[in-house]
């Protein structure tokens, strides 16, 4: 297959308020050219319809009918997304008919991961078909539910995207990439090929939910509380006890397994700079699993703007933390770039969730593909330019 242009899209667990979009042009095994990129703000309104889907998703637990709000909510989302990309689009001097295919994760609501031999569950909201209407442009979506139904982990999906940035830099076993939203992840390859990936623990999460509970700022912005707290460290042993920071891979999280309620009893502060500790104790217990222990990791994802996060993971696991930026990758927008490249494989039939990421029997393709109105030009030349043929 000839290389395509492809649109990605990625909305985190953290409800920032923000849907990254972005294009790259791949063939699903390589990415040749990254286009362009931005984080486009939902509207007002989006952010409580979400909020209050996620709290219902944690009473619902998949049992009975889906709650009403998911209806609104998805709805509400699929429309800001669409006319995200359209804006995006024609920001960019991108004809809609020179991209092949929309890769839409969708907003998770709700992630239960198989637990011994019972089958896990997940609900990412987002109409692909919807969306197709909308844009006119092919979507895939809904990437996750085929892993779970098969006995997967349905997370985390990014690593055949990670395997290929690390290729592109040429770098060994010594080199992983870890991602730093909700929920932090990481993604390993071995020398022979072998791409290792799984959730590290918590990683904004939990921190965001404790400052905003306590001031409704949402973040502890550039790390301040955390870097003015003192770390409860008899605390912080007892957090990184828990027997699921030992669980051989693969193995995925929730963003609400590990929760703002760990640091209950301590000022602000202290709770800041021990959850900010045990993020960081997480992935030194995530590196401890790898067949190779990397001595350097690539940092992207949200966290990495946190200083007091990055600064911890340096010296509580014990490895050296490279910026994505500083290896030529875009941080903020990695996530969108991996839908969109998912997306490629997808309609390729291509692999993207393995035994060794996801756990499930065997190597599968994932993703439902809901065609849009105009088919895409067929030889795509750059974005924004006429067809090459």
């Amino acid at each position: 297959m000839e290389p395509v242009w492809a649109v990605g899209l990625m909305t985190g667990t953290v409800l920032d308020g923000m849907i990254d979009v972005s294009a790259i042009r791949t063939d699903g095994e390589k990415v040749q050219e990254f286009g362009p990129w931005t984080l486009a703000p939902y509207p007002t309104r989006i952010r409580p319809l979400l909020t209050q889907a996620l709290a219902e998703a944690l009473d619902w637990q998949f049992n009975g009918s889906e709650p009403a709000i998911f209806r609104a909510a998805e709805e509400a989302l699929t429309r800001a997304q669409s006319a995200a990309v359209l804006d995006f689009l024609k920001s960019s001097s991108i004809e809609p008919a020179t991209v092949a295919v929309i890769g839409f994760h969708g907003q998770t609501v709700l992630h239960r991961p198989r637990t011994g031999v019972a089958f896990g569950d997940t609900r990412q909201l987002g109409d692909g078909a919807l969306m197709a209407r909308l844009t006119g442009i092919d979507v895939v979506h809904d990437f996750r539910t085929a892993d779970v139904r098969a006995g997967g982990q349905g997370a985390p999906l990014s690593a055949s995207y990670h395997a290929a940035l690390l290729r592109r830099l040429g770098a060994g076993p010594d080199t992983a990439v870890l991602n730093l939203g909700g929920v932090g992840n990481i993604s390993w390859c071995g020398i022979d090929g072998e791409i290792i990936a799984f959730d590290t623990g918590p990683a904004n999460a939990p921190l965001n939910d404790w400052v905003e509970r306590a001031t409704g700022q949402g973040m502890d912005r550039g790390g301040a509380l955390a870097a003015s707290g003192r770390v409860d460290e008899e605390r912080l042993a007892g957090l990184l006890d828990h027997p699921w920071l030992f669980a051989p891979y693969p193995k995925s999280l929730d963003r609400f397994d590990f929760r703002a309620a760990m640091a209950d009893g301590l000022s602000l502060e202290d709770g800041c700079a021990t959850l900010t500790a045990f993020t960081a104790g997480a992935v030194g217990r995530a590196l401890d699993l790898l067949p190779v222990r990397p001595t350097r990791l690539i940092v992207c994802g949200g966290g990495r703007r946190n200083p007091a996060i990055v600064a911890a993971i340096a010296t509580r696991a014990r490895v050296k933390t490279t910026m994505a930026e500083d290896v030529g990758w875009r941080g903020d927008t990695i996530e969108a770039e991996c839908f969109a490249f998912l997306a490629v494989r997808a309609l390729r039939g291509l692999p993207i969730s393995f035994p060794t990421t996801t756990g499930v029997p065997e190597a599968m393709a994932g993703g439902v593909r809901s065609m849009g109105l105009r088919a895409p030009n067929p030889h795509p030349g750059a974005p924004g330019s006429a067809s090459t043929k």
